[in-house]
């Protein structure tokens, strides 16, 4: 393969520290980083003057695809909102629908900054067509529901070693699989001792959502006799592999026993706000050394993917909810965004910071904007400052897919155009 270079030249580097130079990008990978700057040597140049250069954002709890059902059931509890909005037309879901909806999600991220997501959702083979044509790196589960029947149960595994078999590894080795059970109310203990037992056995991530709300509390505790970490720690579920997101209602027991087995938590500040679900004691959570990321959720739930926004809705909410202004410092939140969330899906070898021999997974973020100026403190910026529309350029497995805010891996028009007409058949039927 003939190697192809990029250059980034002279631009504000946001890495172990800050920094003005250039970076040198070959084939996949940053091959150099130097304070040097007005090289000529790439077959690409990208004047970073006017940028700051970060890596690309990790969105670590995502469901691409609802993206067709944003603004469907707002304002809404959480139990009325699935169980009498989205579950009925989700019952009318298909594959192509699900392409669409992901196509639209994956351009949403892409111009918001972030190359890096976690996905449960189903029809996921469909799913990885449009994350393989949009170019960003995915972690993609069927969401496994069985609600204790055994038909139900098989089907479940059955679809999910045939996504494992069809995508994972795929797209350049952007698209990985992972096991998805919903969560310890949606699943029996029959499934998910299984999904340990595979998981163990294939050596692959598992995705789950805990502690939601207070309701989902209340009814594993009711069924188990224990809430719901003590319940999957009980049944030797939880592991190190493990991403759970949420993670609201959680007992002192609780943490010890997160911190204890390694589990990584997706915490999805937005998505809890707007369902009312509540607060996650993140800033006692990172105290305890556990790792913490940050996620979306669905559009559904949100209403968008904007990471940037979405650090700043996680600091601030921190900083009320203790009513402490110094807790999840701009520096915390921007690494719980990134390099963070690359551990969580073990990736912190290959993305998640800027450094020569990772992926080049990177974003230029327009500096020149009224709202960024002056212009003192680049990471405080990107956290408090900054929105999901300032990112200029975006950079994944070092494949240029936007450039000046122009999208250059599909055309955006008609990517919107395919969603609005899938949504619409898909509510119609419902």
């Amino acid at each position: 393969m003939e190697t192809k270079s990029i250059l980034i030249d002279n631009v504000t580097i946001i890495s172990s520290e800050i920094k003005k130079g250039s970076v040198v990008i070959e084939n996949d990978k940053i091959m150099e980083i130097t304070e040097k700057t007005g090289q000529k040597d790439a077959d690409y140049i990208i004047d970073g003057e006017k940028n700051m250069l970060m890596p690309g954002l990790v969105n670590t709890h995502t469901h691409l695809s609802m993206t067709l059902l944003r603004g469907l059931a707002d304002d809404l509890p959480l139990d009325t909102w699935l169980n009498d909005h989205i579950w009925p037309v989700e019952a009318h879901l298909k594959g192509e629908y699900c392409y669409a909806g992901a196509l639209l999600a994956c351009i949403e991220m892409i111009k918001s900054g972030t190359t890096t997501f976690n996905d449960m959702y189903f029809f996921m083979d469909d799913v990885a067509k449009a994350v393989d044509k949009s170019g960003i790196r995915g972690m993609l589960s069927h969401g496994m529901i069985d609600l204790s029947d055994e038909e139900k149960r098989k089907a479940e595994f059955k679809e999910t070693l045939r996504i494992i078999e069809k995508c994972h590894d795929t797209a350049e080795g952007r698209i990985k699989v992972a096991f998805g059970p919903h969560a310890p109310y949606t699943c029996s203990e029959e499934l998910l001792k299984g999904v340990r037992k595979k998981a163990d056995k294939m050596g692959l991530k598992i995705h789950i959502h805990v502690g939601e709300t207070e309701f989902e509390v209340e009814q594993v505790t009711e069924a188990h006799g224990s809430r719901p970490f003590e319940y999957l720690d009980e049944i030797g579920f939880l592991a190190d592999d493990v991403i759970a997101a949420h993670a609201v209602w959680l007992s002192d027991k609780e943490i010890e026993i997160i911190k204890e087995r390694g589990v990584n938590l997706s915490h999805n500040p937005a998505s809890n706000m707007k369902l009312a679900s509540g607060i996650s004691p993140v800033s006692e959570l990172i105290d305890n050394n556990v790792n913490v990321s940050i996620g979306t959720d669905g559009a559904a739930s949100n209403n968008n993917l904007d990471m940037i926004e979405e650090m700043k809705l996680t600091a601030l909410l921190q900083k009320v909810n203790t009513m402490d202004s110094t807790v999840l410092p701009a520096q915390k939140v921007f690494e719980m965004a990134t390099i963070n969330g690359a551990k969580a899906l073990g990736l912190q070898g290959e993305i998640g910071t800027i450094e020569v021999g990772k992926k080049a997974d990177l974003v230029l973020l327009d500096m020149k904007t009224p709202h960024l100026a002056p212009f003192r403190h680049p990471i405080s910026h990107l956290v408090y400052a900054a929105k999901g529309s300032d990112a200029d350029t975006v950079i994944c497995n070092g494949e240029i897919l936007m450039q000046n805010k122009e999208l250059e891996v599909v055309n955006e028009a008609e990517v919107m155009k395919l969603a609005q007409d899938a949504a619409e058949e898909l509510t119609s039927k419902s």
